[in-house]
């Protein structure tokens, strides 16, 4: 049977599973729902996808479940392969920039990690 994904989406170290397990069993499910949407959608929705201005290569999926809204901060690896940084229940219009920064040093360790693996 052929595998209808367009892309593999894995979480880097335990960061978005940490929040994960933190979560209501309904959140969690749409969380997972959300992530399956974005394996097989070609292409991804704007509602659930979006680049970070600003950034180099990071985006965040974008869940809402009721009238709690989650980012989960994103970047793509080898392969085109859509890898989870961290995540966080969005409580304000604006998001916070320690996550954001905590994005990009994930981002960095990733990156390192690969050239370091690649040598």
């Amino acid at each position: 049977m052929n595998d209808p994904k367009r892309r593999s989406i894995r979480a880097y170290k335990s960061y978005f599973s940490d929040f994960l397990l933190k979560q209501r069993p309904q959140v969690t499910e749409k969380l997972l729902r959300t992530l399956r949407i974005l394996e097989i959608a070609h292409p991804i929705p704007s509602n659930y996808f979006k680049h970070l201005e600003g950034t180099d290569g990071l985006f965040e999926i974008r869940v809402q479940h009721g009238t709690d809204i989650f980012r989960i901060f994103c970047f793509f690896g080898k392969d085109r392969e859509l890898i989870l940084a961290n995540a966080f229940q969005k409580k304000t219009q604006k998001t916070p920039s320690s996550e954001l920064k905590k994005a990009t040093r994930i981002k960095k360790d990733y990156e390192a990690e690969q050239k370091f693996d690649n040598t």
